[in-house]
């Protein structure tokens, strides 16, 4: 419905630009509004433009406050008057979340006219963020941030609105990321070896559930041999948060070394459970101190209680642990006090857990006589370090079991009963073992049984829109292949005799190592300065002298490992042109022969095949290790290949570049065998996948790692030749060459 406007409005234009629209720009400010005013997009969203439009020309000038309207339009049409009626107050805002900076504020309205583009269903509820997310973020940071909720919902609405609404705890994890925040996933590395480091156990460190919701997010928790941390905690950062991550680690161990079994709830009330749990943290922590008293240092900068306030039962309580940890600290609240001095009269006895029940049930009865109210659901321990404590409890049979204890393990009772039966196992010899296996996982984010997968590491992805990657944003999941029959390889063998024998052949003759000199050589490619020297002075001395007085550069010997990677994505099981075999038969006949010719070599080489279903799922075989021989069993698991899915190419080559970079040889080469351009279901962007395939080759090229890439796709050459460059492609046109073009090709390449 268009609005009739008539002298009334025509007033109201020019009264509400006096003074900010110059003469020059007042036509061009009253053609806007009349825009808007007859393009029908409801009456909300005229006012809304005609009153914010004249503060942010004061703020960033006229031109940007008329071009504003161009902005509104587009969005009313694309996503919602809802969101049309939003973005002028906003935008009036961010211009002072801006500082007036024009080039900034111009570049914040490009962005909310791409998001209008890429999400029109969630474009609303971003806009009424945005006062949060620019107190967080600059334009360049908001931009990676929206492009990560895009990417990662792929062509899915509900899955776009839930990451922009934050149902997603993606979102807060992406939020705390491009914020700066220090992230867990930054230093878990760090955090593992600080826990060993201080109490001599490998504890898995998890991030925390990502379920768990409002304040228990903020808060560490731990069960039986495990530890979980939040992603970060807002409001600290720098050497701040480092400190903090390493305060909840220091605090969560010495629970793990001292706390012992855990208590039974029985019919303790909530508020007696609270303080039993805060005696307890200030027992264990006065024990790790009497070992360690460097941790007192660690510790109490982040107990900042005052003895003054308001008294209510979260105040007196961090009252109390600032008093438990710093006996300087003075407070004269009764109650305190009397807490405080049952504390340290058994101070002979801290090595006896049963103390903090017996003195947290006591104070418990005193704060509930005073009649002071305590909200167990609203409670958050103090200070942040300090963790949700429900690793101290045994609930029993009781639902708040349920409740309490699936927020603190849910994603953690199965897939980590292994882990913690071994952490709590003496057995040494087993937690050198957990410890290897984490370290080779690269950073292990979690493991969650799927079909049979396992994921084993997450890598990040890198977006060419943003210049930056986005650290673990995709999950590696390792399958067992599908078993097959290793007389399949032997038999192709046998039908390929002829190149078997060619094989062979170049085998014999083939070299590829570091080049080595070889000196007293009879002739050669340079003088051997030390020979010729002894030849002059027998010369001198009347003796015949040595005519080895050359010098060459030879390889001698072999230097080399291979790792194959094989794309076994649904289009591998088209047939390939005038022929009922399918490519994925021309791969595994190719690999045969090829694998045949490296073993023959006593190469060191992997084979690994990988397909793709969405970012979360790269699914990854692993046929033949390095360290593994290649006999009946890898046979079998190259014959027992199946085709499915979709092509992220550059995950599955990080996860391959991983056994590489362990390889110990002159020569490192990643050998990609792919029959189609990168993708997934989960990616719009064409160009996405593959410059984040092209990014992944340049850094292992920076790392000593060369890339080739055989190209199955008679069409592939252009983006193949982006992704690794013209000199590392070989395009085959003719499928039905590949088993005889590939073993060839790696000769050449090795020669």
């Amino acid at each position: 419905m268009k609005l009739g406007r008539g002298s009334d409005d025509a007033r109201m234009l020019a009264d509400s630009g006096q003074g900010v629209f110059p003469e020059s720009w007042a036509g061009p400010w009253q053609a806007a509004c009349k825009r808007i005013a007859e393009a029908g997009y409801g009456a909300a969203v005229y006012d809304a433009y005609r009153y914010n439009a004249p503060k942010i020309a004061e703020l960033v000038g006229p031109q940007l406050a008329i071009g504003l309207a161009d902005r509104v339009s587009l969005i009313a049409i694309k996503a919602s008057c809802r969101a049309a009626e939003i973005l002028p107050a906003v935008a009036a805002r961010a211009a002072v979340r801006l500082n007036r900076d024009r080039g900034e504020y111009a570049a914040w309205l490009q962005l909310m006219e791409r998001l209008a583009y890429l999400a029109p269903e969630s474009t609303s509820m971003v806009l009424e963020r945005m006062d949060q997310l620019l107190s967080r973020l600059d334009v360049s940071r908001l931009e990676a941030w929206l492009l990560a909720g895009v990417r990662s919902s792929g062509s899915d609405a509900q899955r776009r609105r839930a990451f922009f609404s934050f149902d997603d705890p993606e979102a807060a994890r992406w939020l705390d990321h491009e914020s700066g925040s220090l992230v867990f996933s930054d230093i878990s590395d760090q955090l593992k070896a600080y826990m060993v480091a201080l109490w001599g156990q490998p504890v898995p460190l998890r991030e925390s559930n990502s379920i768990t919701t409002g304040q228990g997010r903020r808060r560490a928790g731990f069960g039986p041999g495990i530890a979980f941390i939040p992603s970060t905690f807002p409001g600290f950062i720098g050497a701040q948060a480092e400190a903090l991550f390493q305060a909840v680690v220091a605090h969560i161990g010495a629970h793990l070394q001292y706390s012992g079994n855990r208590f039974p709830v029985a019919e303790l009330k909530p508020l007696q459970v609270a303080l039993i749990s805060l005696i307890e943290d200030a027992r264990v922590e006065q024990l790790a101190m009497r070992d360690m008293p460097g941790l007192h240092r660690l510790w109490t900068p982040f107990h900042t209680a005052r003895a003054a306030g308001a008294v209510t039962a979260p105040s007196l309580m961090a009252r109390l642990s600032r008093a438990l940890i710093d006996p300087a600290f003075k407070d004269d609240n009764p109650w305190v006090c009397k807490a405080k001095a049952m504390f340290y009269r058994r101070q002979q006895e801290w090595e006896n857990p049963l103390i903090s029940r017996e003195i947290g049930g006591l104070i418990g009865n005193d704060l509930g006589q005073m009649r002071i109210q305590f909200n167990a659901r609203t409670y958050v321990s103090e200070p942040a370090y300090r963790d949700d404590n429900l690793g101290l409890w045994d609930f029993g049979d009781q639902e708040q079991a349920e409740t309490l204890e699936t927020e603190l393990l849910f994603d953690a009772v199965d897939i980590e009963k292994q882990e913690e039966d071994d952490a709590a196992s003496p057995d040494r010899e087993r937690e050198e073992q957990l410890e290897t296996e984490e370290a080779d996982a690269n950073r292990v984010s979690f493991s969650v049984e799927d079909e049979g997968g396992i994921p084993v590491a997450r890598y990040p992805e890198y977006d060419y829109l943003t210049g930056r990657s986005r650290p673990e944003w995709t999950t590696l999941v390792e399958y067992a292949p599908p078993p097959g029959k290793a007389s399949m390889i032997e038999q192709i063998l046998e039908t390929q005799a002829d190149m078997v024998s060619r094989l062979q052949t170049l085998i014999r003759s083939a070299r590829v190592s570091r080049p080595q000199k070889f000196y007293r050589q009879p002739e050669g490619e340079f003088l051997d300065l030390n020979a010729s020297i002894e030849a002059m002075i027998s010369r001198r001395v009347g003796e015949p002298p040595d005519t080895r007085v050359f010098g060459r550069t030879e390889r001698r010997g072999r230097d080399l490992s291979v790792q194959v990677l094989l794309d076994i994505s649904e289009s591998t099981s088209d047939r390939v042109v005038g022929s009922n075999a399918r490519i994925l038969d021309l791969e595994r006949q190719a690999t045969a022969l090829l694998a045949h010719a490296m073993a023959g070599l006593d190469d060191p080489f992997a084979i690994a095949a990988f397909c793709s279903n969405r970012r979360e799922q790269v699914r990854y075989y692993r046929l033949k290790d390095f360290d593994k021989p290649y006999n009946s069993k890898a046979m079998a698991n190259l014959a027992g290949l199946q085709s499915g899915y979709s092509t992220r190419l550059g995950a599955a080559m990080r996860h391959a570049a991983e056994a590489l970079k362990r390889q110990q040889t002159h020569r490192r080469l990643l050998l990609v065998v792919t029959d189609g351009e990168p993708s997934d279901i989960d990616v719009t962007d064409s160009q996405y996948l593959v410059e984040d395939a092209r990014h992944v080759v340049h850094l292992l090229a920076m790392e000593g790692i060369d890339v080739f890439c055989v190209g199955l796709d008679s069409g592939g050459d252009s983006y193949l030749t982006r992704i690794f460059g013209r000199r590392n492609v070989v395009q085959i046109d003719r499928l039905e060459r590949l088993p005889e073009k590939l073993p060839m090709l790696y000769f050449r390449l090795t020669a």
